[in-house]
């Protein structure tokens, strides 16, 4: 069913992971050059996957445990992007590339936090059939 409260938290993470990258900047150069994730082919497929993954995964209601393994994926990938934004600003020596950071490196925070209630959301109606069906 579409009509369930995962479903809009799947598609908030969908929008922030696919949509919001174009409008906030990762960081900015020294330049005073703002750097998006369209700039770089790494980030820009690893949002846009984290987003297909979303869509992916509200189009598999039947199916709540693939859903389930599918929001999983998209936390560990959000992570794996997590991480790259925080190696990028931590290991580079002094001012020599990042200058400033953009809120656009707390997406996947705020896509983590979206995924991690629709994974709470799959459970309690897996948890509810589960339940139904002992009743038969």
């Amino acid at each position: 069913m579409l009509q369930r409260i995962q479903t809009i938290y799947l598609l908030i993470s969908a929008g922030i992971s696919g949509g919001l990258i174009f409008v906030f900047h990762l960081w900015t150069t020294i330049n005073e050059i703002q750097f998006y994730a369209k700039d770089e082919l790494l980030y820009l497929g690893l949002f846009l996957g984290s987003a297909a993954l979303a869509l992916i995964a509200i189009f598999m209601y039947k199916n709540r445990q693939t859903q389930f393994v599918l929001g999983r994926l998209n936390i560990i990938l959000n992570f794996i992007l997590l991480g790259l934004f925080v190696y990028r600003s931590l290991n580079l020596s002094g001012e020599t590339d990042v200058s400033e950071k953009g809120i656009g490196m707390l997406l996947p925070i705020f896509s983590i936090v979206f995924l991690v209630l629709a994974n709470k959301a799959i459970k309690k109606d897996e948890d509810l059939v589960k339940s139904v069906d002992r009743l038969r």
